[in-house]
């Protein structure tokens, strides 16, 4: 039996801070060994936001204690299958990554920017953590083979869920 494939799947943004990070690790726990989850940033923040830490803790059941902001730049060298920007400013400077990936956008508001009571902060970040964690699951609904059949047909170009 032909054992099944790994989907290599980075997903990007500016500050590597909150958005991608969340969708690194939901796709990790919901993906279920399907996909080698990666995210990065532009220009990396430089430290993880608290918030988007404690929304995956709280609201996904998610320990991402060791997730770290990232420079894309650490990952240039390796053949993603899929490239995913979670910000605006991320895909207007998404370079060309190696392998011919399928580049897709699922533009999210940046939680980081929100101001108010630490309540109103939480909520804020796990809407945008829901609004993540809901595209993920269509990503995930799709077989290995549709995901192998929209790679070869559509190497190089945008998709949207």
């Amino acid at each position: 039996m032909k054992p099944k494939k790994t989907y290599k799947v980075l997903f990007l943004c500016t500050g590597n801070s909150a958005r991608s990070i969340m969708a690194e690790y939901i796709l990790r726990l919901r993906g279920k060994g399907r996909f080698e989850t990666y995210s990065a940033g532009s220009t990396p923040a430089g430290k993880v936001n608290p918030m988007a830490i404690e929304v995956l803790e709280k609201a996904f059941a998610i320990d991402a204690r060791d997730a770290r902001s990232k420079s894309w730049d650490e990952f240039r060298n390796i053949e993603f299958d899929f490239v995913i920007t979670v910000c605006d400013n991320a895909r207007e400077s998404c370079p060309v990554w190696p392998g011919q990936p399928i580049v897709a956008h699922w533009g999210s508001p940046d939680p980081v920017l929100f101001e108010g009571t630490h309540e109103k902060k939480f909520q804020h970040f796990r809407d945008v953590g829901s609004q993540i964690n809901s595209r993920i699951g269509i990503f995930c609904a799709f077989r290995d083979e549709q995901l192998d059949k929209m790679h070869v047909a559509q190497v190089g170009q945008k998709f949207k869920i």
